[in-house]
């Protein structure tokens, strides 16, 4: 079943143009809201959580930053914007601007923008319709609905131009960053006399050619002898070095797990360059990324993914091979997740904050992308179909959408579980993030 222009519901009367509520705008309520933000951070920093707040502000950043590309290009269209709210569920706190109301509801689970007739199932009044989402031209439709993951690959292209700017553009090549510390015992990194800023450039003779060549030769090379082409001040060493099983080994408290380690904490190496190449090496490293994290995403909703992370539920032994060794299996990351990684980046440096901060705008844009409402991805898909239908001289075809609800709803229901996996994996195992 579609709706024409002709089948459309009963108008409704128009919204209210008058602001909101006077206590909404009461300056006692925004006291309140501030003092509420200042004892939540006053918690998360006495129970030792600053960075997870840290990475929750972020996460709340960016996701608004993505709701603001819808807000944008929807005013610019002409379509009618009744809302933009940081939250879901009670309004804590509002004001209005024109047409629009901006404001913080109370349940800190993202946030959105409303804009009139989104759906063809919407009803909207008479008045408003000319500017409903459904009515704008199907390019418009396609810009505003795609423009919160394009928001999302803008975020990770200005970050990439930081990163570039600030550390070089990304080899193929490896610094160490640090020479790890085993429980009884020399690492394999220490007896070849491996020293923390030299570059690993080689193994046997085989130069890198992706981020994970190095873990690649090594991860199953155990008790192997390797010959490594180092750089050291300029000049170029070969050390050799024997990896060990890293079963049984103990790293600040963490089990390593059943495969070959060196000991050696590494960075990707990196190299200048000038301000005319910049955004090149930029684009060059979000690619990578999203190269690298489209796979993960693919890998992590595939049968074998969907039944590798039941095998991490149902087994602590596996899970935590998986949190000692990330390539061993996929694996989603919650927002508990997010900043234990966080942390571990931080002390990596910023060049690795920088990274993972990328690396999350990336599969955000990825995830809203994907063709299922009610992502973005669903609507540009639904735009889509709708214009493919519509005949020249006939009313705009609209898809019933209606129709589409049983998929989505075990769509999000496999979204759920995967979150819920994600954020019980992330506390009982969290991620050990080492080479």
């Amino acid at each position: 079943m579609t709706l024409t222009e002709k089948e459309a519901p009963p108008a409704r009367p128009p919204l209210a143009e008058s602001g909101p509520a006077p206590e909404d705008n009461n300056p006692t309520r925004v006291i309140q809201l501030l003092v509420a933000l200042a004892l939540i951070t006053a918690v998360f920093l006495a129970l030792g959580w600053g960075y997870l707040l840290l990475f929750i502000a972020i996460l709340f950043a960016i996701v608004m930053l993505h709701e603001f590309g819808h807000f944008i290009t929807a005013k610019r269209s002409g379509m009618k914007v009744t809302e933009y709210f940081v939250g879901f569920g009670p309004r804590l706190w509002s004001v209005r601007r024109g047409e629009t109301e901006y404001g913080v509801k109370a349940i800190p689970a993202g946030g959105y923008v409303r804009i009139v007739g989104f759906t063809s199932t919407e009803e909207v009044s008479e008045e408003d319709e000319p500017r409903a989402y459904r009515q704008q031209p199907f390019h418009q439709r396609i810009i505003v609905a795609s423009a919160g993951s394009a928001m999302h690959l803008l975020i990770a292209l200005v970050l990439a131009l930081v990163l570039v700017f600030t550390f070089g553009k990304t080899t193929n090549n490896y610094n160490v960053a640090a020479l790890e510390h085993w429980q009884g015992r020399t690492t394999p990194a220490a007896l070849a006399g491996l020293r923390v800023g030299d570059t690993i450039v080689s193994v046997d003779g085989k130069s890198f050619t992706n981020p994970d060549s190095m873990t690649n030769a090594i991860k199953d090379s155990s008790g192997q002898s390797l010959n490594l082409g180092v750089e050291r001040d300029g000049k170029l060493i070969h050390l050799t070095a024997t990896p060990v099983n890293g079963k049984g080994i103990t790293v600040d408290g963490t089990k390593l797990a059943n495969r070959a380690y060196l000991g050696v904490d590494i960075d990707t190496a990196t190299a200048s360059v000038s301000p005319l190449d910049a955004p090149g090496a930029a684009l060059t490293t979000m690619w990578q990324l999203t190269d690298e994290e489209a796979r993960g995403i693919g890998s992590l909703f595939s049968p074998s993914g969907l039944s590798g992370l039941w095998h991490q539920l149902s087994s602590p032994k596996y899970a935590q091979s998986v949190a000692n060794n990330p390539n061993l299996a996929p694996r989603a990351s919650s927002i508990v997740g997010i900043a234990n990684i966080g942390a571990q980046a931080e002390q990596a440096g910023l060049a690795s904050i920088l990274l993972l901060l990328i690396a999350i705008n990336i599969v955000f844009a990825i995830l809203n992308m994907l063709p299922m409402i009610p992502l973005d991805g669903g609507h540009v898909a639904v735009a889509g179909y709708e214009w493919i239908r519509t005949k020249r001289g006939q009313a705009y075809y609209r898809a019933d959408i209606t129709k589409l609800f049983p998929v989505a709803g075990v769509f999000l229901a496999i979204l759920a579980l995967i979150s819920l996996s994600a954020f019980y994996l992330d506390i009982t195992h969290p991620l050990h993030l080492t080479h």
